[in-house]
């Protein structure tokens, strides 16, 4: 049985509920118990974290980003414990799981060296050349609600921030994906955190996580999740004149180019779309590529993804693993059957992969017409879909028509057009000659228009979300 990390103990659900969560490779096979948390543990963990502000928001930074490197010291230890963990609750292939983990580590380190950054700017009062300066003050307690795809990264990269910048954390992980989660928490005891610094919850998101939403001791949420909770969540939060922050959905599309790189394009056409079963916002959804190379793009991008290794997780040689859940596996084969429903036609997978596991064959689709379904509407699995474009004009106008923002790359080896590209592709990720997915730990993260909401995250643009600014007058 697994409890959650409140004020420094391991406790149990106040009502004493749990719930159990399966194997997705293998569903018969459960991975534990954990507690199932209510509006109790979340009034609980909001009361240590609002009793251990005051101390550690005045702790300098450099001690408090002491902690944070001991704690990332922890995770590289347990990095195969870890990864394994994550494969087996929630289906990410070994290779990847394990790089997520030292990600993870990496953010940690990260966070820890914006200590020894400025904390505000001096400057003269225009009429008598006083001192005026700014500095940057902690908010109190956070919320912070997480999902299953990125079971350690996403975690990490909003606690890390919260913490160094000086506040207390209540992190409620996703449903899905619990026990990876449950072992930052193992990290930071191990690391001697302060006793209700970080407090960490599991349960349904529209249990604890509304609860914690709606707790009026909270200063701010960040929340990373589906577009419609998310606006829930930003119209609840606000109500109460919390701070909001949303990393919601995406539709991403990849351009491929005439004077392409083929090779390179095909690879990140596939890892993009496939590679964590398209389990990420990131992840590759729309493929267009110029008619001059369509066919050509098409046989090299259906040769690949007929060489993947699709399978067990937890087979170092696996590239895409299993859904991670049966309502989600469920959700996404409905979308395909959807897709051909509307016109769509199969080229690629299609099918459920294993008679027992949770898993779909990597799929993808021709003849989809831009106002279908898949066109559209995120579909968060392996699917994705090919599309002709006569010239960058055209591709450009296509890749721009949904309401999502998130990610975009291109392949070309023409400077004009990739200069073009960074100006006029609606994302907050732009990717010239790589693949959607992926992004570096000390630069911002996040999407704009309907993907997101509030300051971006990572990187120096995380201080903007976890601290005020404040201006102070000095006169002798």
């Amino acid at each position: 049985m697994r409890h959650n990390f409140i004020g420094g103990d391991w406790i149990a659900a106040v009502g004493g509920e749990t719930y159990s969560k399966v194997n997705p490779w293998r569903p018969t096979e459960a991975i534990g118990e954990f507690a199932a948390s209510g509006t109790a543990d979340v009034e609980a963990a909001v009361a240590a974290a609002e009793e251990a502000f005051p101390t550690w928001s005045r702790l300098p930074l450099a001690t408090r980003g002491s902690y944070l490197l001991a704690a990332a010291a922890s995770l590289e230890q347990r990095v195969e414990t870890i990864a394994a963990d994550m494969s087996t609750e929630m289906g990410k292939p070994l290779r990847e799981a394990r790089g997520e983990t030292l990600r993870a580590a990496q953010i940690l380190r990260f966070s820890s060296s914006e200590t020894f950054r400025s904390v505000g700017e001096h400057f003269e009062q225009s009429a008598t050349g006083a001192l005026v300066s700014t500095r940057r003050r902690s908010l109190g307690v956070v919320g912070l609600i997480t999902p299953w795809n990125f079971p350690i990264a996403i975690p990490v990269w909003k606690l890390a921030p919260a913490l160094m910048y000086g506040n207390t954390v209540v992190l409620k992980l996703a449903y899905e994906a619990p026990l990876t989660g449950l072992h930052v928490a193992e990290a930071f005891a191990e690391a001697n955190l302060p006793v209700g610094v970080l407090n960490v919850l599991t349960g349904r998101g529209s249990v604890a996580g509304a609860a914690l939403v709606e707790e009026p001791r909270v200063r701010a949420v960040s929340f990373t999740g589906s577009v419609t909770t998310g606006h829930g969540v930003r119209d609840a939060a606000t109500k109460t004149g919390k701070r909001v922050q949303l990393e919601l959905g995406g539709h991403n599309p990849l351009i491929v180019m005439a004077d392409a790189d083929l090779g390179r394009a095909v690879e990140a056409a596939y890892a993009g779309a496939f590679w964590s079963a398209g389990q990420k916002c990131t992840a590759t959804r729309r493929i267009y590529v110029q008619d001059a190379v369509y066919s050509g793009f098409r046989d090299a991008f259906l040769a690949r993804v007929e060489r993947g290794k699709v399978g067990d997780p937890l087979d170092p040689a696996t590239e895409v693993g299993p859904i991670v859940s049966e309502s989600q596996f469920e959700d996404v084969l409905a979308a395909i059957e959807r897709g051909r429903s509307e016109g769509g036609t199969v080229v690629a997978g299609g099918t459920r992969g294993h008679d027992e596991a949770y898993l779909i064959r990597p799929t993808a689709f021709e003849d989809v017409s831009d106002d279908a379904f898949l066109s559209c509407e995120e579909v968060f699995g392996p699917v994705t879909s090919l599309y002709r474009f006569a010239d960058y004009d055209e591709a450009i106008a296509r890749a721009n028509a949904v309401p999502f923002g998130l990610s975009a790359a291109i392949f070309t080896s023409s400077l004009a057009t990739a200069t073009c590209f960074q100006q006029e592709a609606q994302a907050g990720l732009i990717h010239v000659n790589s693949q959607t997915a992926g992004a570096d730990v000390h630069v911002p993260f996040g999407g704009i228009r309907s993907s997101g909401f509030g300051p971006h995250e990572q990187g120096r643009a995380a201080i903007e979300f976890y601290t005020d600014v404040v201006t102070v007058y000095v006169d002798p």
